[in-house]
Parts: C-alpha cells; sequence; structure tokens
C-alpha cells in the first residue's frame, strides 16, 4: 500500500478591485489570467487553446448523464465561446477563468509533497498574476485572496481530484470517504469569522466551507452542494479509472494543512479500494454534522453515528488513523508513513489544545492571531477590524498577506523552500503526462494549438493536426520522453518518433 496515486488541486481565488466594488468580476478575472500570460515563455508562440472535445461535466458516476434544464448551458461555455481567458502553463497546469473567479488547476502529480509544491505555485503565479495586471496600462491594482467566501453569501471552491480504481463500488466510496471528509476539517480548515453562509452570527469557525453544504450526494457544484461529488469525467481510460472530484475542502495556505488534506485522504481511498473498512463509522446526518463540526472550536461536540454512538471528530478521526496503520502495517513506503506519522501528531496535539498548531495549521494559526487583536482592541466578534483582518490573512501578496507575513517571521512551519516553488511556476512534475504536456508548450508553442488533460493537439503544416492522446497518465514522464525532447528541435521530429513507435 502506498499513499502515492495521480492527484491534483483546483483553486478559485477571491477577487477584488480597491475602490470599485461594481467591477465586472469576469472582466478582471480573465485580466488577471492575461496578464500572466505576457509572461515571455508564454507569450513566444501563438497561444494554445484548452481542448473541450472528451470532457463530459455532466455524467454522473451513479450511471447515468444529465440532460434538460437542470444544468444552465452558459455555465458550460468553452473559453472561446464565452471570451473568458485561458492559458495552460509550461509546469503542466492550467490558469484559467472559471466563472467569476480566476482558477489555478495543478499539473497531475503522484504524491501529497507535490500537490503542495504545484498547490503553492499556484499561489506564487496569482502574486506575479496581480503583480503584472497593476502595471498593465487601463487595469491597476486587482487584490487576489486564497479564500472561499466573499462572507455576504457567496462561495467559491477549492477542488481535490484522485484517481481510482474503476471497479470500486460509488457506494463504498459514499459510505466510507463521507465520515472522513465531515471531519477532517479540524486539520485542513481554513478558519472564518461568521455562522451561516451569509456569517450573519458573529463567531469563529473551523471551515470557510461547511456551511455552503446541503445534501450528502450529488452532481451540482455550485448549488446544493454535496458532500460526495458524483462528476464522472476521469480525463483517462474510463474503463480502468475513476476521478473523484472532491469539492469538500477549504483553500489552505499552510504547507502541512494540504499535505495532511490529500494525504490522509489518499491513504483513505486506497483502504476504500481495498474494503478496508468495517462500516462501523457512518454519521447518522452528515451534513448537520458537517456544520456542526465547523462551528466548534474547542473540538468538544459530539457527533452521533448510525449505530447510536457518539464521538468527537478527534476520536472519529482517531477510529480512521488506527485502522490507518493496521492496514498500512510496518512496511510503509516513507512517503506513507510521514503521512501517517504527521497524522497521529496532529491529531494528539488537536486533543490537548489547537493552538499548539498555530505554527502548522491554517485555522489555529489565524484564530490566534485573531484573539489577540480580540484582546489588545477589546474587540467582539462582530468588529469590521476582525473581518479585515480575517480577509487579509489570504491575501497573496507577500507583503500584504498575514499568513505570509507569520512564514516570514518564522511562526510557520514548512514543508519547502521558496526557490523549489519558483521552480515549479515553470517547471512540470517528471513523472506523469504532465511533464509531455508542458515539455511540449515550453519546446514547441507555436506548434502546439490545443491541450487537455489527456491530449495534446500540434499543427505540423499542410493543413494537418495531430491528437497525442494521452489516457495513462503515469506515460509521457521524463524517464519516457525526456531524451526525446533534447534532439528533436521540432514537432514534427518528435511525432515522427512517436507515431512510429
Amino acid at each position: 500500500m502506498t499513499v502515492r496515486r495521480i492527484m491534483g488541486t483546483e483553486i478559485e481565488y477571491g477577487i477584488s478591485v480597491p475602490g470599485q466594488p461594481g467591477a465586472n468580476p469576469m472582466v478582471t478575472s480573465s485580466q488577471i489570467v492575461n496578464a500572466y500570460a505576457a509572461r515571455p515563455e508564454l507569450s513566444k508562440g501563438g497561444r494554445a487553446r484548452w481542448d473541450y472535445e472528451e470532457e463530459t461535466p455532466l455524467r454522473d458516476a451513479r450511471g447515468f448523464t444529465y440532460t434538460g434544464a437542470l444544468y444552465d448551458p452558459a455555465e458550460n461555455l468553452a473559453d472561446e465561446d464565452s471570451g473568458l481567458a485561458n492559458v495552460i502553463l509550461t509546469n503542466g497546469a492550467r490558469l484559467y477563468v472559471d466563472h467569476a473567479h480566476p482558477e489555478y488547476s495543478t499539473p497531475e502529480v503522484t504524491n501529497p509533497r507535490e500537490i503542495v509544491l504545484f498547490d503553492k505555485a499556484g499561489e506564487m503565479t496569482m502574486a506575479e498574476a496581480a503583480l503584472r495586471a497593476a502595471h498593465t496600462p487601463g487595469i491597476g491594482p486587482i487584490n487576489l485572496y486564497k479564500n472561499n467566501t466573499d462572507n455576504k453569501g457567496a462561495s467559491y471552491g477549492a477542488h481535490e481530484n484522485y484517481l481510482m480504481s474503476r471497479q470500486t463500488p460509488f457506494a463504498d466510496i459514499v459510505a466510507h470517504f463521507t465520515p472522513f471528509l465531515v471531519t477532517r476539517q479540524i486539520f485542513c480548515g481554513a478558519g472564518r469569522i461568521g455562522i451561516g453562509q451569509d456569517a450573519s452570527e458573529h463567531r469563529f469557525q473551523i471551515s470557510q466551507r461547511a456551511d455552503f453544504f446541503e445534501v450528502e450526494v450529488g452532481l451540482e457544484t455550485t448549488l446544493k452542494r454535496p458532500i460526495i461529488n458524483t462528476r464522472d469525467e476521469p480525463h483517462a481510460d474510463a474503463e480502468r479509472y475513476r476521478r473523484l472530484h472532491v469539492i469538500i475542502g477549504d483553500a489552505n495556505l499552510a504547507e502541512y494543512a494540504t499535505f495532511l488534506k490529500v494525504g490522509t485522504a489518499s491513504i483513505v481511498l486506497s483502504m476504500i479500494e481495498s474494503g478496508a473498512f468495517d462500516g462501523t463509522l457512518g454519521i447518522a446526518e452528515p451534513v448537520a454534522e458537517l456544520r456542526a463540526v465547523s462551528h466548534d472550536p474547542t473540538l468538544k461536540h459530539k457527533i452521533e453515528l448510525r449505530n447510536g454512538k457518539r464521538v468527537t471528530a478527534i476520536e472519529l478521526q482517531q477510529s480512521i488513523l488506527e485502522q490507518a496503520e493496521a492496514y498500512c502495517g510496518a512496511d510503509a513506503d516513507p512517503d506513507t508513513r510521514e503521512v501517517l506519522d504527521q497524522w497521529a501528531y496532529v491529531l494528539d496535539a488537536l486533543a490537548r489544545d489547537p493552538m499548539e498548531l498555530a505554527d502548522m495549521l491554517d485555522w489555529p494559526a489565524k484564530l490566534s492571531l485573531l484573539d489577540r487583536y480580540r484582546e489588545r482592541e477589546n474587540l467582539g466578534w462582530g468588529a469590521a477590524k476582525l473581518q479585515a483582518i480575517d480577509l487579509q490573512y489570504h491575501d497573496v501578496r507577500p507583503e500584504k498577506g498575514l499568513y505570509h507575513r507569520l512564514v516570514a517571521r518564522g511562526k510557520m512551519k514548512r514543508l519547502l523552500t521558496d526557490t523549489e516553488i519558483i521552480d515549479a511556476m515553470t517547471e512540470p512534475p517528471s513523472d506523469t503526462r504532465a511533464f509531455f504536456r508542458g515539455r511540449c508548450l515550453a519546446r514547441y508553442p507555436s506548434e502546439v494549438v490545443a491541450a487537455s488533460w489527456d491530449s495534446v493537439i500540434f499543427d505540423v503544416g499542410a493543413d494537418s493536426l495531430v491528437r497525442v492522446p494521452m489516457m495513462e497518465p503515469e506515460k509521457g514522464t521524463k524517464a519516457h520522453v525526456g531524451e526525446l525532447f533534447e534532439r528533436c528541435e521540432a514537432a514534427k521530429d518528435l511525432l515522427d518518433i512517436i507515431t512510429a513507435d
């Protein structure tokens, strides 16, 4: 057993224009994406478009496809039809406008540490994009926040994707992944002032997203959000793989929070694939308990299980961890062992005092800042100054964001260095098909006309387009094709070798 699997994240960033509360968010989001697209390595050739041909967002994992009036067709327009900006980056990632937000989707990676790496590369990308936009004539300052709500009733996503075996019954995912998702917020919540979607009750809660989920299972991502999303769009060989699209999670800034969020999820999914759970942890009312756990930063709330037992979120997570330790065994590989060890450390610290983790996790770090300011200024939770601090924690600008100030002062533990993250802004992961996608865009920018997660399309002249399918995510790696890029000056040379094979 290993924690390693194909995975990725998609983060929609909050956006505001100082002094222009009525600014069109789609326009400003496009300005952000286009500003970053002016980078030299992205502007030296024709900009490759995103290829939507194989996308099926309305196919449901429960065995049917939605049609009719359930969805607004305008929400599913390709970028060339809607006029929204869309850029494929040389690190294999995608930077684009999703409805009213700039969104960064990491390239496919194989382990939790690389999720942290490329997720952080997305933060730096957004910070640079905002800086470039501010210096672009006719645009001016645009502020970006890695958060999940405007505290006025709107929420925007921080999604995760995990490739799983198609043979795993979807009902097993629902039964065993739900208790994990309901309770994992205790270590990966980003923290928020306000209870309810409109933050009308002035208290602190653990998660930014918990109040925006209304059902247990469903296909929607923006209305009636489900704990388990059923979108069945694998972006890979559909006979072998399922891509589990996880929409219930906060956008994390703390590196260990992201690491644990995806690392623990990958272990739990491996256990589900193997049938390792005994079914004793089912929660009686998952949606209600999701909110109740988030609303109690003391972590004392008792969750009612379907078998009648009542446990805290920490106790439920500890039960999952105990089963994971038994499942992984003593010979777990180093990546898996690191996740298990950090999981145990964090749960033990949360049981003692969550504030012990103010240097590792987002919600304790934020709560610590807010509490100190509240005490110093004698403020209640409804104070506008506290709301401003809450938001400023998520500002992507290194000189403005409170998270980044904590890092600069050595107050947050890290897994990575800034040099690693800067390199990941342009360099793709070496062990997935993202390597091939990224290298093609870097090496042959004028000859790549389109790309998607599972293909790259080349224009080789003579009115001829060639699609290279990439249905196996662990092919097209540096080990497979790295040497080809060294000796192929043109895309046609590369394609001659690939098609000959």
